[in-house]
């Protein structure tokens, strides 16, 4: 067995563990103050709550800290993303401390601190074969995508750095994709959409 296949197999969800228990832990006071800050300004729910596929498709619960209201449009239906986007909302999702519940999935083993970002379940049938090995390994709170550009990226590029990241998987690799999210939480950068949710969705591969 290699050092990449020990990594991928054991070692990466032995760190998974240690630190996102340990982070539960010391960012407590933190995760009661956000959940009290939307209580008062949005009321209950606190938590969004969204079945999404994981590895081998296999669907879980995707926690996070609730951005929007349930403001609707003029035909009844919710209003667009941003036209719900709370203040406290937007500055959540500034720093990404709306994804900071995912600490709870990467605990269960649902979710990795680094992989492809867990879509939406009706994008399964849309994948192309290629595509559908993005889910050979965990989803992540962070990826090889969202540090190449997130955002400005389209669907097929996303999809390209997913696979790219589940062939290249290994520890310097994660670390890499760690200090690049670091920084782009620091600066604010490319950290305002949430793949489904804000961005235009996908309808499937072009090619």
């Amino acid at each position: 067995m290699s050092q990449h296949s020990i990594y991928r197999i054991y070692i990466k969800r032995a760190i998974d563990l240690f630190f996102s228990l340990a982070l539960l832990t010391a960012l407590l006071p933190i995760l009661f103050l956000v959940a009290l800050l939307i209580l008062i300004t949005m009321g209950f729910p606190i938590l969004f709550k969204q079945n999404r596929p994981g590895f081998h498709e296999m669907p879980f619960t995707l926690l996070k800290f609730r951005t929007m209201g349930f403001e609707k449009d003029a035909s009844g239906e919710l209003a667009s993303d941003m036209t719900r986007m709370t203040p406290l909302g937007k500055l959540l999702r500034r720093f990404s401390l709306d994804e900071l519940p995912q600490l709870i999935n990467i605990a269960l083993g649902q979710m990795s601190f680094i992989g492809p970002r867990p879509l939406l379940l009706e994008y399964l049938p849309l994948y192309s074969a290629a595509q559908r090995k993005r889910h050979d390994v965990l989803p992540g709170i962070t990826g090889w995508a969202q540090v190449q550009g997130r955002n400005k990226m389209g669907w097929e590029e996303r999809f390209e750095c997913d696979l790219w990241y589940v062939q290249n998987l290994s520890f310097a690799l994660d670390i890499k994709i760690t200090v690049l999210t670091l920084m782009q939480i620091v600066n604010g950068s490319g950290v305002n959409a949430e793949e489904g949710e804000t961005m235009k969705k996908f309808t499937g591969s072009n090619s």
